[in-house]
């Protein structure tokens, strides 16, 4: 069976505020031809200078990804790369009139929701699956990184938190099906402890931060009065966040891939290396 490249059936229009830069812009998704991968395209600046969503462009992965063009730039495409990922959509125009992503409730669950009220549409070109063709691994004082070759997309997370009474430890694996992440990972919100988001709050780092943004936990409870929407949402959200720094990547693969204690900055990392023993299917 020979698969085809997705794009969206029709234009999307939103706008939202970033977590850090807290910015209100106005975002629009536009179907785009094949082979043309994921752009974005900063329309408040000159000449409206474009971004390609790759792992080439990621300059700063500290607490967000963000893709850097000379001096132009777009953070917090992570949630929203994941949706797009998901969703197996592979051309895509996103026209943005600031410098991040809104970050809505943290998760990925508005995006699907846009995504899925647009729908997708084949396009004429195929789509090429890569597979892993052997064993990779990646290793950093506490935090680990391993691919192996797969017939699936499978994310094995393991979050560890000795110093939160809270959450300890947490464990997911997930194969990454658009079904699936609609149902299991997309409303999965990104967390933080609350002593470690307070001096980021209060050097005006995170000109955004609220409770609708994300879960903030404190000693042995959560903050938000509604709670978590998982047991284990957060390790969830870790595996949300490997499927968008991947979806950096440009391409659909099969992989497994097993992290543990990973962030943003060590996502991109693997996949950097991992392109290199990526082959077509």
């Amino acid at each position: 069976m020979v698969l085809k490249q997705k794009t969206l059936k029709k234009e999307v229009v939103f706008h939202g505020k970033g977590l850090f830069v807290g910015q209100d812009v106005v975002v629009r998704l536009i179907p785009a031809s094949p082979n043309s991968g994921i752009v974005f395209r900063r329309t408040d600046l000159a000449n409206s200078p474009t971004i390609a969503a790759k792992t080439e462009q990621v300059k700063d992965a500290t607490r967000c990804t963000k893709i850097v063009e000379g001096e132009n730039s777009v953070q917090t495409i992570e949630h929203f790369m994941a949706a797009v990922q998901a969703s197996e959509i592979d051309n895509l125009m996103v026209d943005i009139s600031g410098p991040e992503m809104p970050i809505f409730d943290g998760s990925s669950k508005a995006f699907m929701q846009m995504i899925d009220e647009a729908g997708t549409a084949e396009q004429e070109a195929s789509k090429d699956i890569y597979v892993l063709d052997q064993p990779i691994s990646w290793t950093q004082g506490d935090m680990h990184l391993v691919a192996l070759p797969s017939d699936e997309y499978r994310i094995s997370y393991t979050l560890h938190y000795p110093q939160s009474p809270y959450l300890r430890s947490q464990f997911y694996s997930f194969v990454v099906k658009p079904e699936t992440f609609r149902q299991d990972i997309a409303p999965c919100r990104t967390f933080t402890l609350y002593q470690e988001i307070a001096p980021l709050i209060e050097k005006g780092l995170l000109k955004n931060a609220n409770l609708d943004c994300g879960v903030v936990i404190d000693g042995e409870k959560v903050l938000n009065p509604e709670g978590v929407r998982f047991p284990d949402e957060m390790v969830r959200h870790k595996i949300l966040d490997i499927i968008g720094d991947f979806a950096l990547l440009g391409c659909s693969f099969n992989a497994h891939l097993i992290a543990i204690k990973t962030g943003h900055a060590a996502n991109h990392t693997v996949a950097k290396e991992l392109r290199k023993f990526l082959r077509k299917k």
